[in-house]
């Protein structure tokens, strides 16, 4: 299939699209204002957007479809979550509007249901 992507492609691709998102977060929680809810939800966003990439990586070292399968799950409920602290920090009016619209988007993409979950990282023999 020409348009196909292999698996390792996708694992490859996607772990460095959630490296980059990792370094984005951290980018955003240097610059956050100085408030105490800002400070809260800077910490919150930055456990979260950073442990999306730490733990799909541990996905990809998985030993088992059903070890694979807990530590995508682990990594999906921190994208989750950094989706919330994105959301409370944009609607609560503390940043410039829409300048957390691309991060969003990117948190938002592992949570689709056509996304990632598929595709499984090749298996070591």
């Amino acid at each position: 299939m020409p348009n196909s992507v292999s698996n390792f492609d996708f694992a490859e691709e996607f772990r460095q699209r959630t490296k980059t998102f990792a370094l984005r977060i951290m980018k955003l929680a240097d610059q956050l204002p100085t408030e105490p809810s800002c400070h809260v939800a800077g910490m919150q966003i930055l456990r979260a957007g950073t442990s999306v990439a730490a733990n799909y990586r541990a996905a990809c070292r998985a030993r088992s479809e059903r070890e694979f399968n807990a530590k995508l799950h682990i990594a999906l409920e921190e994208a989750d979550k950094a989706v919330l602290w994105l959301e409370l920090l944009n609607e609560g009016g503390h940043l410039p509007f829409g300048k957390l619209d691309d991060l969003l988007t990117e948190a938002r993409e592992p949570l689709r249901p056509s996304s990632g979950k598929q595709k499984r990282p090749p298996r070591r023999n």
